[in-house]
C-alpha cells in the first residue's frame, strides 16, 4: 500500500551540518594557535617581533610583505561568515521557540543544555566582536608588532574589545569542540558516560588555560602601551638588529676581498722630508718683468754656456 504522503529524502541538511562542523573545527584550532602566537609577547618583544615578521614572509622573502597577513585574515573572515550563516539555522527563530527552550531547560536541567545556551550567547556576541578585530588586522597588517600592537591596545582603546573577545571566543570554541566530539562520536571509548565526563573536564581545563594565558598577554600589551604612550607610532627594532648595526663588518670589495684597514705608522718613525730635485737645486724664483727701457734679459738666459756657481738659479732653467 502506497503512502498518502510522498516521502522525499534530502541529504542537504546533513551536508550543511558537515560543513558547519568542519568550519568550526578549523576556526577552533586556529583560535588556539592564534592565542599561542599572540602570547609570544610574554617571552619578550623580540619573540613577538619574530613571529609577526614570520607571517609576513620576512625570513623567506628577505623583506616583510604585509599583504600575506591580509590574505590570511581575509580567508579566516570568510570562514567565520560561512560558519555563522550555517549556525543561524539552529538558532531559535522567534519568541515561541525561545520559550519552548527555556521550559525544556528548566524541566530537564542537564549541563549540556546549559552549554548549548552558552554557545548561542557567545556566538551572538562574536557576530559583532570578531569582524571588528579581523577588519582591523586585514586593513592594517603592517601595524602588528610589540609597539604597534601595544599602542593599538592601550592608546587606541581596543583593550575592552579584546577583553570581551577573549572570553567569548574561548568559551564558544571550547564548547563547540566538546559538542563536536559528542556529535560525531570522537573519543567516546567503551563507556560513553565516563568519556563524556572526561571530555567535559578537559574542555574546562583547556578553556581556563587559554583564558589565563590570554589575560596575561593582554596585560603585557597594556603595560607596554602605557610605557610607550608618549611615543605612539614608533616602530620596534629588535635588539639583535641594533647590535648588528653597531658592529657591522667591513664591506667586501667587488672581488670579494675585505678591504684592509689603514695600517699605523711604525713606532718611532718620523715623517720623511721632502725629496730634492734631481739636480739637488731648488726651483728658481720668478724673474722680474723687463724695464720700460727695453733692458736686456738677465745674463742667465742670454748665456747658454755652462752654469756659473755664482748664479744657482740658472741651473733650474732648461
Amino acid at each position: 500500500m502506497k503512502s498518502a504522503v510522498p516521502l522525499s529524502l534530502s541529504f542537504c541538511p546533513a551536508r550543511l551540518d558537515a560543513i558547519q562542523s568542519a568550519s568550526g573545527l578549523i576556526l577552533a584550532l586556529f583560535m588556539w594557535l592564534h592565542m599561542l602566537f599572540v602570547s609570544s609577547i610574554l617571552l619578550g618583544k623580540d619573540a613577538f617581533w619574530t613571529v609577526a615578521r614570520f607571517f609576513e614572509g620576512y625570513f623567506i622573502l628577505g623583506r616583510p610583505l604585509p599583504l600575506l597577513v591580509s590574505l590570511i585574515v581575509a580567508a579566516i573572515l570568510a570562514l567565520v561568515v560561512l560558519h555563522a550563516v550555517l549556525a543561524l539555522r539552529k538558532f531559535p527563530a522567534d519568541w515561541h521557540q525561545y520559550r519552548t527552550f527555556w521550559r525544556h531547560a528548566h524541566r530537564f536541567p542537564h549541563s549540556d543544555t546549559r552549554l548549548w545556551l552558552l554557545q548561542v550567547i557567545t556566538g551572538f556576541a562574536l557576530f559583532f566582536l570578531a569582524p571588528a578585530h579581523l577588519y582591523q588586522m586585514m586593513a592594517h597588517p603592517e601595524l602588528i608588532g610589540p609597539y604597534a600592537s601595544a599602542d593599538r591596545v592601550w592608546s587606541g582603546h581596543f583593550w575592552p574589545l579584546y577583553l570581551l573577545l577573549l572570553f567569548a571566543v574561548e568559551l564558544h570554541g571550547g564548547v563547540g569542540l566538546y559538542r563536536l566530539a559528542l556529535k560525531w562520536g570522537w573519543f567516546m571509548g567503551k563507556d560513553p558516560a565516563r568519556s563524556r565526563r572526561r571530555m567535559k573536564r578537559g574542555k574546562w581545563l583547556l578553556t581556563g588555560l587559554f583564558i589565563g594565558v590570554g589575560l596575561l598577554a593582554l596585560g603585557a600589551y597594556i603595560w607596554i602601551g602605557l610605557q610607550h604612550a608618549d611615543r605612539v607610532g614608533e616602530r620596534y627594532t629588535p635588539a639583535w638588529a641594533l647590535t648588528g648595526a653597531a658592529a657591522a663588518p667591513a664591506q667586501p670589495t667587488p672581488t670579494g676581498a675585505v678591504e684592509a684597514p689603514p695600517q699605523p705608522a711604525p713606532t718611532g718613525a718620523v715623517e720623511a722630508p721632502a725629496q730634492p730635485t734631481p739636480t739637488g737645486l731648488v726651483e728658481a724664483p720668478p724673474q722680474p718683468a723687463p724695464t720700460a727701457s727695453g733692458a736686456a734679459r738677465p745674463a742667465a738666459q742670454s748665456n747658454p754656456g755652462p752654469a756659473s756657481t755664482t748664479h744657482p738659479a740658472a741651473e733650474a732653467r732648461p
